[in-house]
């Protein structure tokens, strides 16, 4: 396949993200790449197709950095819980449930919903990794597949359990995709130090990014923290404790060497008084998703606290089996716009120029990408999201995190990938 050919896009408002908006502005795409960006009256450009978005908003496409593609069907089948373990029990019997043929339906389906919601780029977690090299190929996402990993209950040795991880992130690797893959140790509480250890060396060997769920419940780091809780409870049968009662999750992986700046800890909703530091000074990325904690009900995420550590966090969708439907009942589907919406209801102090940072530049710099991705700038990648310009006056990036449902379009290395015409 050629690459796609060039052209110019208009539109009412361009939004490069990485400079201010442009008004009536114009970019121009060559070979799946940004050529040029800036006023439509101040391009110079012959012979290329211009195609005039209208009364729209054209922005980088969106950076989502966290989700469970193969769960999507799940949404809507797990009512939350009192007690986070047994959320967790309700979602291993539902994936128990499911064929191979069901999860291969899932992860497509969420890929869809996802190009259809603006997001060209995604870091997935694959929790069965044999069905992805088929999957990463059958979709135009920039998809970045994570090997999942726990050990806990199958009781796999640590170093076959990573060796069989690498093999699989090699695959990918060599099989020159549209994204990168890397290591995903589950949880500190499902996976054990020995398997950290493992994975801490392996990713040195190779290069690969790690990411992690991280202090994600309140009885999470009750389990590390104290040795007490309904997780160590449920858990103390299962797994040696000899981790728990020293200190926090975040304090538990440092401990490891696996923070640093090709580190992704997710969720990391709880905190003790150093652990902000710790990530801040390590250059680890926190990657928050903002539906998921609305739907556990955790506390008030930290965001003030990692700022000041010099945390610049990022968002994800996580996966829909925890995220509660939408206005009147309607299902919901996977949307950075509607993390972004969440976001902003429950924290008032951020602006919406620094949540949509967080949707789309935040979130390439925690994937380890220098090219441009989540803006619009020359040599930049070709890809982008449309939206409807409500023609209001107001800031445009109000708009933007406004905006829900489907985007107008969505372009991937230059090509229309979604459109609602």
């Amino acid at each position: 396949m050629g690459d796609p050919p060039g052209r110019v896009l208009r539109a009412r408002r361009v939004v490069p993200v990485s400079t201010p908006p442009i008004d009536d502005g114009a970019v121009e795409v060559r070979g799946g790449v940004v050529a040029w960006v800036g006023r439509w009256k101040d391009w110079r450009g012959v012979g290329l197709r211009v195609e005039d978005l209208g009364e729209s908003i054209l922005m980088p496409g969106l950076v989502n950095a966290h989700c469970h593609l193969d769960y999507t069907s799940l949404a809507g089948q797990i009512a939350p819980t009192r007690a986070f373990p047994d959320w967790i029990k309700g979602i291993l019997a539902a994936k128990s449930a499911l064929s191979d043929a069901e999860f291969e339906a899932s992860w497509k389906e969420g890929a869809r919903q996802l190009v259809a919601t603006g997001t060209t780029t995604v870091a997935n977690i694959e929790s069965l990794p044999h069905l992805a090299a088929g999957l990463r190929a059958g979709t135009p996402l920039r998809v970045h597949s994570f090997v999942e990993m726990t050990g806990v209950r199958s009781q796999r040795d640590p170093a076959e359990l990573v060796a069989g991880a690498m093999a699989h992130v090699e695959g990918w690797r060599a099989s020159g995709g549209r994204g990168d893959a890397g290591l995903s140790p589950h949880a500190p509480y499902s996976t054990l130090p020995a398997l950290l250890d493992e994975v801490r060396r392996a990713a040195g060997r190779s290069g690969c990014r790690v990411t992690m769920h991280v202090a994600e419940s309140r009885e999470e780091f009750e389990m590390f923290m104290y040795r007490r809780g309904a997780m160590h409870e449920w858990l103390q049968q299962q797994r040696p404790d000899d981790d728990c009662g020293v200190g926090s999750p975040v304090q538990l992986v440092a401990r490891h060497g696996l923070t640093g700046p090709a580190f992704l800890a997710v969720h990391v909703n709880y905190l003790w008084d150093d652990d902000a530091r710790l990530l801040g000074e390590s250059g680890s990325h926190v990657v928050h998703c903002p539906r998921s904690h609305a739907y556990f009900k955790h506390q008030r995420f930290p965001a003030s606290e990692l700022a000041q550590a010099g945390v610049r966090a990022c968002l994800g969708t996580d996966s829909l089996a925890s995220t509660r439907p939408t206005g009147g009942g309607a299902p919901p589907v996977l949307s950075m716009f509607d993390e972004m919406a969440a976001f902003m209801a429950h924290d008032s102090t951020v602006s919406a120029a620094e949540v949509l940072a967080m949707a789309t530049v935040r979130g390439a710099a925690a994937m380890g990408l220098s090219d441009g991705t989540g803006t619009v700038a020359a040599g930049a990648p070709a890809d982008f999201c449309v939206i409807p310009d409500d023609g209001s006056a107001a800031d445009v990036h109000e708009v933007i995190v406004r905006h829900a449902g489907y985007v107008s379009e969505t372009w991937i290395a230059g090509v229309r990938e979604a459109s609602r015409a």
